[in-house]
C-alpha cells in the first residue's frame, strides 16, 4: 500500500480499532492503512500513555497525529543566514518612501559582500517581510435595502451601421447590491451627459433612487481621483444633488469596492451580447438591453445568493428607494473663461459680456440649455440667456459711460452727438450716413466729431453748410480745408491780419469756363 497522510478521521479509526483490540496486520488486511502505517501511530499513541480507558477526544487525536506527522525543522540554509543578518536593512530599503525594487535590492546586497542569489533573496523575502503577496481579504456585507447602487462602465464590442462603418458600443451596468437587480445602458459614448442619461434611465427602471451611489473614478463624474478627498465634477455633483444621493467614487485600482457591478460586465458581454447582430441604431439596443435586464438577468437564480434578483427587489428593496425623478435633468456645462479686453468672456463658442472691472479675470461659467451664469469667488457677477454658437450677448451697460454707442455702432448715437455740435454738422452727418451701409461711414462720422473737438465746432459748421450747398459729402475734403487754414494763421506774423484762403467752392463763375468767348463781328 503506497504512502498517504492520513486525515484526523483516519487517525481516530486506527485508534478505535487498536483500542478495539484489532493488530496493525489485521487493519492492513481489512484495508484500513498498511501495517507500517498503523503501526507507527500505534506506537505514537503508547508514547503519549493511550490505553483502553482512553476517550479519543479530539486533542488526544490531533497529538497522535502531530507525534506522527510532524517533519523536523530544516536546518537554516547559508544564504538565508547571510539574508538574516541584513534583515534591517533589507526591510528599510523595501518599505521606505519611494521603495526600491527587488532586483536593486539583489545589486546593492552583491555590492556590500551578500552574495545570495535573486531567487534566494525573492523566496525570503516573500516568507520573511510578506514581500509581493496578497493582502488577505474580507467578505463585506451587502449594503441595506435602498442604501447603494454600484456603476461601471463596460466595452461590449463593435456593432455596424448600414454604411458598414464599425462603432465601439459600451454599456452603463447600474447594480443594486442587496437585490442584485441590475438595469444595462447601452451608449456610444462615456460623457457627463451621456453618464447622467443612462443614471436617469436606471432610476426609471428601478422607479426610484439609491440613497448612495459607488463608481470608479470615470473622468464624467470625478475631476481628481483621491481616496480621501476626491474632485467630484461640478456637473456631476449637481446632479447628485437634484437627485438627493450621495457620491462615493471607488478607490483608484481597486475594483473590489464595487465588486458586485465589476463582475458583471462579462456576465453581460457573455450573455446579451455576444452571438447575436446588432445594428448601431442605439434606441433598439437601449429596449432590447432593458427587456434583457427584466426578463432574463432580473429572473434567473443568482449564483451567489441563490434567489431571483427581481423578486427580492420587488418584496424587499423597492419600498426603500428615494422616488423617481419626473422630469430630464438640464445637464449644465462649467468652464473657466478669462474676460478679455472687449469685456466678453467665450462661452461654448459663444460670447457674453462682463462689466470693465472683471477684464482680465478668470471666472467661472455655468453654461446650461437657456441660461450662462457667470461667477467669480463664488459670487454671481453676470446672468445671460443662452444664444447660439457664433453669436454673442452684449449688455451695453457692462461698457464705460459713452462706449456703448460707439461698440454697438449707434447710428443715432452718431448724429445726436452731430447735431448738438451745430446745425449743419448734423444735417451733414445725416447725409453721410444715409447710404444703404451706414456703418461702413461710421469712421468717416466719428472723424467728424473729432475735427469739431480740434478745430471748433463753429469752422466746421461753416464748411459743412458750404459742402452741402454744393452736395460735396467727404469728411477727409472738409479735414484738408481746415489743415490749410491752420497752417496760414500758424507761419502768419505776430499782430498782423491775413485773410484765408478763398474756398474752392466761392470762386467766380468764369474760372469754371470751357470755352473762350468768340470777337465780335464787323459792323456789329
Amino acid at each position: 500500500m503506497s504512502f498517504r497522510e492520513l486525515t484526523m478521521i483516519d487517525v481516530k479509526e486506527v485508534l478505535r480499532r487498536w483500542l478495539a483490540g484489532q493488530s496493525a496486520r489485521q487493519m492492513a488486511r481489512d484495508g484500513v492503512v498498511s501495517r507500517g502505517t498503523a503501526t507507527r501511530y500505534i506506537d505514537a499513541a503508547k508514547a503519549l500513555g493511550v490505553g483502553p480507558s482512553t476517550e479519543l477526544s479530539e486533542e488526544v487525536v490531533r497529538s497522535v497525529a502531530h507525534g506522527v506527522q510532524a517533519r523536523p525543522t530544516p536546518a537554516v540554509s547559508d544564504p538565508r543566514q547571510l539574508l538574516d543578518a541584513r534583515r534591517i536593512q533589507i526591510e528599510k530599503w523595501l518599505q521606505q518612501t519611494e521603495p526600491l525594487t527587488l532586483v536593486r535590492v539583489h545589486e546593492l546586497l552583491a555590492r556590500d559582500g551578500t552574495d545570495v542569489s535573486y531567487t534566494t533573496l525573492r523566496r525570503w523575502a516573500q516568507t520573511e517581510l510578506g514581500f509581493g503577496g496578497r493582502s488577505p481579504t474580507v467578505r463585506i456585507d451587502d449594503p441595506p435595502p435602498g442604501e447603494e447602487a454600484q456603476v461601471d462602465f463596460g466595452l461590449m464590442g463593435y456593432v455596424c451601421g448600414e454604411d458598414g462603418k464599425r462603432r465601439k458600443l459600451h454599456v452603463l451596468i447600474v447594480t443594486l447590491p442587496m437585490s442584485r437587480y441590475q438595469f444595462v445602458w447601452p451608449t456610444f459614448l462615456q460623457t457627463t451627459e451621456a453618464l447622467i442619461d443612462g443614471l436617469d434611465a436606471a432610476w426609471a427602471f428601478f422607479d426610484g433612487v439609491p440613497h448612495r451611489v459607488v463608481l470608479d473614478n470615470m473622468t464624467a463624474a470625478i475631476v481628481r481621483a483621491s481616496a480621501k478627498d476626491p474632485t467630484i465634477n461640478p456637473s456631476f455633483a449637481e446632479y447628485a444633488q437634484a437627485r438627493a444621493f450621495f457620491v462615493d467614487p471607488a478607490r483608484v485600482r481597486h475594483p473590489r469596492d464595487k465588486a458586485r457591478v465589476e463582475n458583471q460586465v462579462p456576465f453581460v458581454r457573455e450573455r446579451w451580447f455576444a452571438g447575436e447582430t446588432f445594428s448601431d441604431d442605439i434606441k433598439l439596443l437601449r429596449v432590447s438591453a432593458a427587456r434583457w435586464s427584466r426578463d432574463v438577468a432580473g429572473t434567473r437564480i443568482h449564483g451567489t445568493t441563490r434567489r431571483v434578483p427581481r423578486e427580492v427587489f420587488e418584496a424587499e428593496e423597492r419600498s426603500f428607494l428615494l422616488p423617481a425623478p419626473d422630469a430630464p435633468f438640464d445637464v449644465p456645462r462649467w468652464t473657466e473663461p478669462k474676460v478679455h479686453p472687449d469685456h466678453h468672456v467665450q462661452v461654448a463658442r459663444s460670447l457674453y459680456s462682463v462689466p470693465t472691472r472683471y477684464i482680465g479675470k478668470r471666472l467661472h461659467a455655468r453654461a446650461d440649455k437657456k441660461t450662462v451664469r457667470l461667477y467669480l469667488q463664488g459670487e454671481l457677477i453676470k446672468t445671460h440667456f443662452r444664444v447660439e454658437p457664433g453669436k454673442r450677448s452684449t449688455d451695453t451697460s457692462d461698457y464705460p459711460v459713452g462706449k456703448a454707442p460707439y461698440a454697438t455702432r449707434s447710428v443715432d448715437a452718431l448724429i445726436t452727438r452731430a447735431r448738438n455740435l451745430g446745425e449743419h454738422v448734423g444735417a451733414y452727418a445725416e447725409r453721410l450716413l444715409a447710404g444703404m451701409l451706414p456703418w461702413t461711414k461710421m469712421r468717416q462720422g466719428y472723424g467728424l466729431l473729432r475735427l469739431c473737438e480740434r478745430y471748433g465746432a463753429e469752422k466746421v459748421d461753416a464748411l459743412c453748410r458750404s459742402s452741402l450747398t454744393f452736395d460735396v459729402v467727404d469728411v477727409p475734403r472738409i479735414e484738408r480745408m481746415l489743415k490749410k487754414a491752420q497752417q496760414v494763421v500758424d507761419t502768419a506774423p505776430p499782430g498782423r491780419v491775413v485773410s484765408l484762403p478763398t474756398s474752392r467752392f466761392a470762386r467766380d463763375k468764369s474760372t469754371f469756363a470751357t470755352m473762350v468767348p468768340s470777337a465780335p463781328k464787323g459792323g456789329e
